[in-house]
């Protein structure tokens, strides 16, 4: 939310904990008093519910029509933003042609991450004084700040200019709130999963915590976050214990998971791959009435990329898949750079040989390319049967980092050469039947393009790398512009917020 409106979320938050989450249209209701907020945190349980709602934010990635993965998808080379049509969905097409602004950049994300920030602020002030066995309040307290690091880490990368808010403010604070320099939001990041670490388990009971952070999954959001700063050294020692012996199984459990299609498999939760899992239910009864708002636990992916209008005769050997709405439509140069590969199988759908062999037929609509994101296309017999909309209760989960996303990390720290760093690209590689080639910069980057395709990682890979001017100059990218996003229009007003660069005009 705004910067101004922090009153509202923090009122908000207090009031709603035992619900673990609020909804938006809440959150704008003048506040009426603080009593329950201030008096709220009595014992374990509420605690509990306070983490809980601090870690309902990183659904952001998936949840929601403004969701990252779907967001960032449709600003890279291989994706486009597709939909209904050029106002299907300002937002995500002003990023798709690089004519975003400060009045079409959905003002959600940018406010989402604030509130899990306002919220980790709020529980980490309380949590000293709850009654509560200590072991688990230093284990709150590490999963409260390793989540704040995340959130500011996902501001930094998309905004780069934003503030720096540790502690809840106070009424006087909310319109005079600056940007930290972007070395010291990264300090603060390093800092909170530094502290995070020693409190964490190296593992989870998936029964009973499936989703929440272990020691395993902050060093890998550490190292992630060191390669992002240009410290590939310190990077590529926090990633090599979590990954341990190229293609064996680490101290951590993580393994490979044997074949690539079972990663797209929606049964397939919590599996040895998985690192930092975004968790989605069909059991929220998410509806259009509040659908991206706090209650929304489904996959909004999965829905999305589908393509529209798919039909397939009687008897037809294509398999049975929802009918979406033809966001993320494949790029050309993706589905050359994938085919032929073992992975293109899981990856891309080819509606248009499906249609030329008879077995199904489809409505292309606005950017439609014939290709369709297929890890994330639920068959019919996927759909919840449960209350809401069907459209928006996918239960998918979603991987924010998998183990053959930090092999590649790795091998990147380590400059691209070296026995290790091949190692790690090869174990990649043989997963999915393919043999070794010569280990470097362009290799890992090609691999890290093929495996991790779809999943949200390859716009923030050629921003970071420099690449981006270059791969995007056909989509009307500028370099030194459009690097960042621009801040939300209504962050700018009666507060003092600066605009991004060149972004006033």
């Amino acid at each position: 939310m705004k910067i101004k409106n922090i009153k509202y979320s923090l009122f908000a938050f207090g009031v709603l904990l035992t619900a673990v989450s609020c909804s938006e249209d809440f959150l704008t209701v003048d506040p009426k008093g603080t009593e329950l907020e201030g008096n709220y945190y009595k014992d374990e349980a509420q605690a509990y519910s306070g983490l809980v709602a601090v870690y309902d934010v990183i659904g952001k990635q998936s949840k929601g029509f403004e969701n990252m993965v779907c967001m960032l998808n449709s600003g890279s080379d291989d994706f486009f933003a597709g939909g209904g049509g050029a106002t299907d969905g300002i937002g995500i097409h002003a990023f798709s042609d690089y004519t975003i602004s400060q009045v079409t950049i959905p003002g959600s994300f940018w406010n989402d991450f604030y509130q899990g920030i306002f919220r980790a602020n709020v529980l980490l002030q309380k949590l000293p004084n709850v009654p509560m066995d200590e072991g688990k309040k230093a284990r709150f307290t590490a999963e409260t700040k390793a989540l704040r690091a995340y959130y500011y880490f996902e501001l930094l990368r998309t905004f780069r200019n934003i503030p720096l808010i540790l502690e809840p403010l106070s009424t006087s604070e909310f319109y005079n709130v600056l940007q930290a320099k972007p070395e010291d939001v990264y300090a603060q990041i390093e800092k909170d999963l530094k502290e995070a670490i020693p409190s964490l388990p190296n593992t989870i009971v998936v029964s009973t915590e499936g989703g929440r952070f272990s020691k395993g999954a902050v060093k890998a959001l550490l190292g992630k976050v060191l390669l992002y700063e240009g410290k590939n050294s310190e990077a590529a020692t926090q990633l090599a214990e979590v990954n341990g012996t190229p293609g064996g199984t680490s101290i951590y459990g993580y393994k490979l998971v044997a074949n690539f299609a079972d990663l797209w498999k929606i049964s397939n939760k919590f599996n040895s791959e998985s690192i930092i899992e975004i968790v989605h239910t069909d059991k929220s009864n998410a509806d259009w009435g509040f659908w991206g708002g706090g209650n929304d636990e489904g996959n909004s992916i999965n829905i999305m990329v589908g393509p529209r209008g798919y039909t397939r005769p009687t008897n037809s050997p294509a398999p049975d898949y929802v009918s979406g709405w033809s966001f993320c439509t494949v790029s050309q140069g993706l589905y050359d750079v994938l085919k032929g590969d073992p992975r293109f199988a899981s990856t891309i759908l080819d509606m248009k040989a499906l249609k030329a062999a008879g077995e199904a037929d489809w409505a292309p609509s606005f950017g439609d390319t014939g290709y369709f994101l297929k890890k994330f296309m639920p068959l019919n017999s996927d759909a919840s049967e449960g209350g809401g909309a069907t459209a928006l209760n996918y239960k998918q989960d979603v991987y924010a980092i998998r183990l053959a996303d930090t092999y590649l990390m790795e091998a990147e720290a380590l400059g691209g050469t070296g026995a290790r760093a091949q190692a790690l690209l090869d174990a990649v590689r043989d997963r999915v039947g393919l043999g070794s080639v010569p280990v470097s910069l362009d290799a890992i980057a090609l691999e890290r393009r093929k495996e991790l395709a779809g999943e949200g990682h390859r716009w923030f890979d050629l921003v970071r790398t420099g690449k981006a001017a270059t791969a995007l100059a056909g989509r009307g990218f500028t370099a030194g512009k459009n690097e960042i996003w621009p801040i939300p229009l209504k962050e700018l007003e009666n507060t003092k917020i600066v605009q991004n660069p060149n972004y006033n005009n």
